[in-house]
């Protein structure tokens, strides 16, 4: 059995958890999220807390069992608190603009690319040093948004231009006449 599925989630204030089935639905103040165990996973709740079992002995069932419990903490987590994702654009000319619901960027390509943003993201831009700030209570959601704007213009390794992540350490290499 997994040693993370064995844990019990606690239920902060404000938050609502709900089984129907094989569907897991969490309420809370910033929005509601579900989750489909198929079935492979038994979930309980008992005195404020969630609680992840097994469904059978099989491996399967076994396999998922930490997997949907870090999926059901992390909704608990988003829908309570909240996630923030950040993003820095590094380069000459380079820059982005929050315009309504997306973001409008520059990157060095003959046209300007419109991101829009999906339900459930906010965005804020420093018009000055080009950080963006993305939050929402989706987690699976917020990183997939993130890893697309980071796709627009990956960092390359000779000067470091393009969108990474704010705790991201590009590896820099030495260029032609570096090896000399």
């Amino acid at each position: 059995m997994s040693r993370i599925g064995k844990l019990p989630i606690s239920i902060p204030d404000k938050v609502e958890v709900k089984i129907e089935g094989n569907l897991v639905k969490v309420k809370g103040p910033l929005g509601e999220l579900v989750q489909d165990t198929r079935g492979q996973v038994k979930v309980s709740v008992s005195d404020g807390h969630v609680i992840c079992e097994p469904r059978g002995e099989e491996q399967q069932d076994n396999a998922f069992h930490g997997l949907y419990r870090s999926l059901i903490h992390n909704m608990v987590v988003g829908v309570s608190k909240g996630y923030k994702r950040e993003l820095d654009i590094v380069g000459v000319g380079y820059r982005a603009e929050l315009k309504g619901n997306s973001i409008l960027f520059q990157l060095g390509y003959s046209h300007p690319i419109d991101f829009p943003l999906p339900k459930g993201v906010t965005a804020e831009v420093d018009p000055k040093s080009f950080h963006i700030v993305l939050k929402g209570y989706d987690k699976h959601l917020l990183g997939q948004v993130a890893a697309n704007m980071r796709a627009l213009r990956r960092p390359e390794p000779y000067k470091g231009k393009g969108v990474k992540y704010t705790e991201e350490v590009i590896r820099r290499k030495a260029g032609k006449a570096g090896g000399k």
